[in-house]
């Protein structure tokens, strides 16, 4: 079936425009101004409710890098934090796969390296190459809550806001400062994406197929710090 949608003022289209209004924020907005990975209390008390945390803040344990494998410099970890220099282009990804999920990450840009680009790819398809099948939540600067479709994926969004490969963010970007942290909370489940962007609701999509797969963070050419990565399964 073919999803159509109605355009309705500059902001966005009908159909969006109700799927956005019905959706509650249940998730707070993670600090600018925190320097270290959650306490021993903050990650028990995040690990409740069936969340698990992806990064441990001391090793890569739980990942693989492409290209590189194990031990890669691209990737490291400082003080609590996932480091990543941009350079080579690739990508590391959970050794673990899921499909229906909630997923929240905090990510920042040194802004003495100035803004840059990264991604958290969806349901990653096939072999390792530059890019796999997936679907991308963009981190670019000023542009976090774009939805990018690698590889032809199956999913349908707004065509208002869709030019290419490329859904644009329903509102104008809501990222902080460079060298403050953002929050990513990513919801997938059955065929419905939500990636919202500081505690606000920036992009929806319907369609989504795909088997479980794992979830990658981009090497994309610029400095990036991540922490706080953590995913709670579903259904």
């Amino acid at each position: 079936m073919t999803l159509r949608w109605r355009a309705r003022a500059p902001g966005g289209s009908v159909l969006v425009s109700a799927l956005l209004a019905g959706c509650v924020v249940v998730t707070s907005v993670g600090s600018g101004n925190r320097t270290n990975s959650p306490t021993v209390a903050g990650r028990s008390a995040a690990e409740g409710g069936g969340w698990q945390f992806l990064f441990d803040g001391t090793t890569m344990s739980g990942w693989t890098a492409f290209p590189g494998g194990e031990g890669t410099p691209t990737w490291s970890v400082h003080d609590g934090v996932l480091v990543c220099t941009g350079s080579p282009v690739g990508y590391i990804k959970t050794t673990r796969t899921f499909k229906d999920f909630e997923l929240c990450l905090e990510w920042r840009f040194d802004p003495t390296k100035g803004a840059g680009n990264s991604g958290v790819l969806l349901r990653v398809e096939g072999p390792d190459q530059v890019w796999p099948r997936s679907i991308e939540a963009q981190l670019h600067s000023e542009n976090a809550g774009d939805i990018w479709n690698i590889g032809e994926f199956p999913m349908q969004a707004d065509v208002m806001r869709t030019q290419g490969r490329r859904t644009i963010k329903a509102h104008p970007t809501n990222e902080v400062p460079l060298g403050e942290w953002n929050r990513y909370d990513i919801r997938l489940v059955g065929e419905r994406l939500e990636l919202r962007v500081n505690g606000d609701l920036q992009n929806v999509a319907l369609g989504c197929k795909g088997e479980r797969g794992p979830i990658a963070l981009q090497a994309e050419g610029a400095h990036i710090e991540f922490r706080d990565l953590r995913v709670r399964e579903l259904k």
